[in-house]
Parts: C-alpha cells; structure tokens; sequence
C-alpha cells in the first residue's frame, strides 16, 4: 500500500469518526478556512463552557451561557478555545528536568529544576478521540437524540 493510499484511508477514517460524534453528541464544527489551511479543527460543544465542578460551585444561573470550544491542533495541542485570554491547552500534563546555562562574570554557570511540559498527541485521530473523551468527562457532554430513526428513515426531532 502506498503512503496516498494510506494517507486517504486515515482522512476518511477522521472524518467518519468526527461526524458520528458531531451527529451523536450534537457537536458543530466551526473551523475557518484559515484554520483548514493550518491543519486546526475546532468544534462548539452543547455544553457550558464551565466544567461540571464550576457550575456545582457558582450555580448555573450565575454563569455565561456561553457554548464550550474545543480545538485540535496539527502540532499536537488540543486546546480550549474560551473562557481565557488565550487558548488553554488540555493536553496532559508531566514533569521533566529542565536546565538553562548562561555566562556571569565570565563562568557558566547551569541552573537545574523540575519543569512541567505538555504531552503531545501525534495523530489527529488520537487528538479527536481525546477532544471528545475530555468534554465527556469533564463537562458532562451526553448523547443527544435529535436524529431518531423509524423503520430505516432519520427525523430530526424538534422540540
């Protein structure tokens, strides 16, 4: 098999998995050209963009009702996308030995300390399956049933 075979096979995986979960769970994808370009998806979440312990805390009344975005980054991040001044990233979290040297008085001198890095996620397959897990356990994210299906023909309900 050839990489463009391969590499057509794993798109169209992505893109399989990406809209069973939008259509199950009622995710819109809300990525730009410009992000396409990139290689970033993003999606609106039906949920607040409060987790769950935020809401219990403050009470839902008292909050914006504001939707959760979540995106996906071709170099590995996945992020939340409101709710900050900048994107917050919600990749998993380790710790790693860090060490800077610079020169004072003419000696090198090292300095050495634990730091925290991101763990990055490699595949966008793996990103959208950790997107998805994330809002499902962080922020209550429950399947819709807006799509029902009778003897083989979908409806959309409306409420």
């Amino acid at each position: 098999m050839s990489y463009t075979v391969y590499r057509q096979e794993r798109i169209a995986l992505e893109n399989a998995y990406k809209n069973r979960m939008c259509e199950k769970y009622g995710v819109v994808e809300v990525t730009t050209d410009r992000q396409t370009k990139n290689g970033t998806m993003e999606f609106e979440f039906p949920v607040s963009c409060f987790s769950k312990n935020m809401i219990e805390y403050n009470g839902a009344h008292r909050l914006p009702k504001d939707n959760l975005k979540l995106a996906t980054f071709k170099n590995g991040y996945v992020r939340k996308q409101n709710g900050a001044y900048s994107p917050y990233q919600i990749n998993k979290v380790y710790k790693q030995n860090m060490r800077w040297t610079y020169v004072r008085d003419g000696k090198l001198y090292t300095n050495k300390w634990f730091g925290q890095a991101r763990e990055m996620i490699g595949s966008q397959m793996a990103r959208l399956i950790y997107m998805f897990e994330y809002a499902i356990r962080n922020y209550g994210l429950k399947p819709t049933q807006q799509i029902i299906t009778i003897n083989g023909i979908k409806y959309k309900r409306y409420e």
